[in-house]
């Protein structure tokens, strides 16, 4: 018969400082950045899905980018901002596992996305005159099943099999629920777990940065030979994904690394920084890198802007005349 105390049924979150009179001031300013997160990403996806000369493979991976920043997102704050205000930071088993599930998802989508879009700039760049016949509205729905079906049945191996460990504590020294610390409590061999880790982090984290190194390879060959008005139209057209790629790249290898290393003997709130990196800063960086410097979606933006503030104007100007009594 199992050991109940082997499978407890809350863990622990240890990172969580004493906020004292800080608390509820941090919980404003973590909502706010939560709120501004999801309405930037909400803004980029209805801008594409309302225009349609938007609806264009380099597009739609970008709405998809901004549809897995919502969902990791909510998987981490919804929480995150609970923890917030109150004192014990105890979770239960079962939210544990589902917030792990969640967030490892949401990272692991997002670099299969990343590496779907690599190949789309690869194709345009190097095989311009194909393009339209390779990117086909069949083929990025394929790419966009792939880049999400994967990562679903590659983590729910690693974390059905860390549920299944007796562990032999409930402390997990991080603000979120995370695989690895939970794997580390086990009071068994996890060679097992270490093996699908391991074949995890091959095909969703090692392959698809290979692959996006080696697509930059061969563009930046081909540009080597081209034009500088062509140079300048590559870039113009790569550079949001490389700014992301590289943004994120640098994320997740700090969490990787805060997650093999003792972190009781770090700086507590550099500790707490480095573990929220790769939860916060993509969200908010991407919507801001695509926005910003793809000319489309630009222009969109600020159509739409300038349309909410004309109606806004306009409805502020009724209701003045309205309030306004005869003479």
């Amino acid at each position: 018969m199992e050991n109940n105390n082997s499978f407890p049924l809350y863990f622990n979150l240890t990172m969580f400082m004493n906020l004292g009179s800080y608390r509820y001031p941090t919980f404003a300013l973590c909502l706010l950045l939560y709120a501004a997160m999801v309405s930037a990403n909400l803004v980029i996806i209805f801008v594409i899905a309302r225009q349609k000369n938007l609806h264009e493979p380099m597009y739609i991976f970008v709405m998809c980018l901004s549809i897995n920043s919502i969902y990791g997102s909510a998987g981490f704050f919804i929480r995150f901002l609970r923890d917030l205000v109150f004192d014990t930071h105890l979770i239960s088993r079962w939210a544990c596992f589902t917030q792990i599930y969640v967030i490892y998802t949401y990272a692991s989508y997002e670099l299969t996305i990343l590496g779907v879009m690599a190949y789309d700039r690869y194709v345009a760049v190097c095989q311009p005159l194909h393009y339209h016949n390779k990117m086909t509205l069949k083929m990025v729905s394929k790419l966009i099943a792939l880049a999400w079906i994967c990562p679903v049945l590659s983590v729910f191996a690693c974390v059905y099999l860390a549920s299944r460990l007796p562990l032999c504590g409930n402390e997990i020294p991080k603000v979120f629920c995370a695989n690895w610390p939970v794997v580390k409590l086990s009071c068994v061999s996890t060679a097992l777990n270490n093996l699908i880790g391991m074949l995890v982090s091959i095909t969703t984290v090692f392959l698809p940065l290979a692959f996006v190194l080696y697509t930059y390879v061969r563009i930046f060959l081909v540009c080597r030979k081209r034009s500088s008005e062509f140079k300048s139209k590559v870039i113009q057209s790569c550079l949001p994904h490389i700014v992301t790629f590289v943004n994120y790249s640098i994320t997740v290898f700090c969490d990787v690394a805060l997650s093999r290393i003792n972190v009781e003997e770090l700086n507590p709130f550099l500790g707490v920084i480095l573990s929220l990196e790769f939860v916060v800063i993509p969200p908010i960086l991407n919507p801001l890198v695509y926005g910003l410097k793809l000319p489309e979606i630009r222009k969109q933006i600020l159509r739409m802007l300038s349309c909410c503030c004309m109606f806004a104007h306009t409805v502020n100007i009724r209701n003045k005349r309205n309030t306004v009594s005869p003479s």
